[in-house]
């Protein structure tokens, strides 16, 4: 009989041991990583999301004049791909700490060296790369959950926006991505296997020299003359640059080639085009 309670006991033992082993539930404060890219890399976010759950944020939960890890569980972190520039200050490429001190009126971000800050009591100032001062302002609506999220993605700019309770901030990163491409663009023109398409796109998309854009979309359809997608930016450029006739001529044969290669969308866009130059 003794037997048979002492393995009842420890089979019941072994059934509770492994329920609890297996026992799985949702984190308070899920965790939350972001890949964003922006200029010729990419930014990359992690933290962690606390909710309200009908506490009082701002002033007490999360104290004022305080250093705050920006989130819940582990420490906040940035990881930019190639160098950025925050508040003025260049910041190079690789991983940060994202720290805030948040303010009644005014908040300090604070971009770190220190990447495992998650008590104010670890947090070292002379780590600090840039302090950035912020305005918070009221959100058009109430965010249960912490949130940050990457908005306004240009070129050059970017903006890191904070959302909470009802508050929002707002942190504008931006990156010298002109003078990169140019260089780029400069150093293989001098190559075999020039760029001209890429080269002169970019040209007509930040508005630069058009003459210069035609001249190189002239030497893409001659690198690849079956391209119906050149023809049709070669006509764009030729519009822009008040040559209609020979604006017709390149829709018309983007429109022939895109015919031959099936292609609908640039079918459409060429008729679109050749509508207008009527």
């Amino acid at each position: 009989m003794m037997k048979k309670l002492l393995l009842a006991a420890f089979v019941t033992g072994s059934f509770t041991l492994v329920d609890a082993q297996q026992l799985k539930t949702p984190a308070p404060s899920p965790a939350q990583t972001i890949k964003q890219d922006f200029g010729l890399s990419n930014i990359e976010l992690s933290y962690s999301r606390p909710g309200v759950k009908d506490r009082q944020i701002f002033g007490d939960l999360v104290p004022y004049g305080k250093v705050w890890r920006t989130g819940a569980n582990n420490a906040t972190t940035l990881t930019f791909g190639d160098e950025v520039v925050i508040g003025g200050k260049k910041i190079p490429a690789g991983k940060y700490g994202l720290l805030t001190i948040p303010g009644a009126d005014e908040w300090t971000m604070i971009i770190s060296k220190q990447t495992d800050v998650s008590s104010p009591a670890a947090y070292k100032e002379a780590e600090d790369m840039v302090r950035v001062n912020v305005k918070p302002v009221k959100a058009d609506i109430n965010s249960e959950t912490f949130t940050m999220q990457f908005a306004n993605v240009k070129p050059e700019s970017i903006d890191l926006v904070m959302r909470w309770d009802d508050l929002m901030l707002n942190m504008p990163i931006t990156a010298n991505v002109e003078e990169k491409v140019m260089a780029q663009i400069n150093n293989l023109m001098n190559k075999d296997n020039r760029p001209y398409f890429g080269a002169a796109m970019y040209y007509i998309d930040n508005g630069k020299d058009l003459k210069q854009a035609l001249a190189w979309l002239d030497k893409a359809v001659e690198q690849n003359p079956n391209a119906f997608w050149i023809h049709h930016q070669r006509a764009n450029a030729l519009v822009r640059l008040g040559n209609k006739a020979e604006a017709r001529t390149a829709a018309n044969k983007s429109m022939e080639l895109a015919r031959t290669a099936n292609n609908d969308d640039y079918i459409s866009l060429n008729e679109k085009l050749l509508a207008e130059l009527k």
